[in-house]
């Protein structure tokens, strides 16, 4: 039990790492995860521990410990914004530290400010695995990865004990990143090719484009009805400068999303999949049979037709295909986009989104204009 403790405790802390980057923000494959709450005030408060402890110990008094414990708010603010000084104002440290030290007497803060160089010393030592961690890392990595990047990042906001805890586990947190690393590289020619041309699929621009973008996407999917609007947003600016294709992916988990995706290719077989895409992302907590139905009515479909190839799954070997397609160039959530195989980092993110288009159709940012000067 205490094993298995450890290696969900792991599991945490690698996500909290940000390994899932290439990810973005999303629905995950496979099962329903419990999300990993981010680390709150007071979750690492014995990281400030030594503080309170050492307060007894012998040091040198220092210089302008007696003036900070003049500060509006008494020896104990005092106390705690000295920590946050030295720790930083938006580490995890400093919250726990500022949260610890309401509930402290003021005599203690009092004691422990005149030996706070002895607890800081302490802490910058605890820090130096933090250190170590992001040196090992992007040494595995590479240091001029985009992993090692957001490692460098990230792992400023952590406490020492979790970098410790991660140095443990060393090979399999490095291993993780390595994979993910691998995510962010771009689709070779052939997986280009694959994912641009094979199978059954609805999606708007001329083939021979300069930009492709691919989306796979569940309707399900909440962060997908969002990365929809982005669709629609692109649609309107691009239109015909770019090919567009929208890929199936239907998450497991999500009960009536597969069924969902073969209506909606049913209605692209009537000439109305964007009608219908629309209506599904717009009406997402309810996708049963019956509804779907209701949505071909209102646009005006061949009722017949339609429900024929949704009782005789017409479109399901379509849907799975595109799936087994996605897992090819490890699609594990969505929505998931690429720009000429490239993936995309966050794909709710029109303005960033709408950059990397210009980017790759070679248009020249305009430059902004200046700012005028305050009156």
């Amino acid at each position: 039990m205490a094993m298995n403790r450890k290696v969900q405790r792991l599991g945490a802390l690698t996500i909290a790492l940000g390994c899932a980057s290439a990810l973005t923000l999303g629905c995950e494959s496979g099962p329903p995860k419990t999300p990993v709450k981010p680390t709150q005030p007071g979750a690492d408060a014995g990281t400030a521990a030594p503080a309170a402890a050492d307060a007894g110990a012998a040091a040198p008094a220092s210089a302008d410990a007696g003036a900070a414990a003049l500060v509006e708010g008494g020896p104990c603010k005092a106390y705690a914004d000295r920590f946050c000084k030295e720790l930083g104002e938006q580490s995890p440290t400093c919250a726990s530290f500022k949260q610890a030290s309401d509930l402290m007497a003021p005599s203690a803060c009092e004691a422990g400010l005149k030996d706070i160089e002895i607890s800081l010393g302490k802490i910058k030592d605890l820090s130096k695995k933090c250190e170590e961690l992001v040196d090992r890392l992007c040494k595995g990595l590479g240091e001029e990865t985009q992993t090692c990047a957001m490692v460098r990042d990230k792992t400023k906001e952590f406490p020492p004990d979790r970098c410790g805890m991660m140095l443990e586990h060393f090979d399999e947190v490095l291993a993780d990143l390595k994979r993910q690393e691998d995510m962010n590289k771009p689709l070779s020619a052939e997986q280009q090719t694959a994912m641009n041309t094979e199978g059954k699929f609805y999606g708007f621009g001329p083939e021979d484009a300069k930009v492709t973008v691919v989306e796979f996407s569940d309707f399900e999917c909440p962060y997908c009805s969002r990365a929809a609007e982005v669709t629609n947003q692109i649609k309107a600016k691009y239109n015909t400068q770019i090919r567009f294709i929208f890929r199936q992916f239907p998450l497991s988990f999500h009960k009536n999303a597969h069924l969902a995706h073969q209506a909606a290719m049913a209605a692209g077989d009537q000439g109305k999949f964007w009608e219908y895409h629309d209506k599904l992302f717009a009406n997402q907590k309810a996708l049963e049979r019956e509804s779907l139905d209701k949505y071909a009515q209102e646009l005006g479909l061949n009722m017949a037709k339609f429900k024929a190839d949704l009782d005789n799954t017409t479109f399901a070997k379509f849907v799975d295909a595109d799936m087994a397609l996605g897992q090819k160039v490890t699609v594990q959530g969505t929505p998931t986009m690429f720009i000429n195989g490239e993936r995309v980092a966050n794909a709710s993110d029109f303005e960033a989104i709408s950059s990397q288009i210009d980017k790759a159709l070679g248009v020249t940012p305009a430059p902004q204009a200046p700012v005028p000067p305050t009156p």
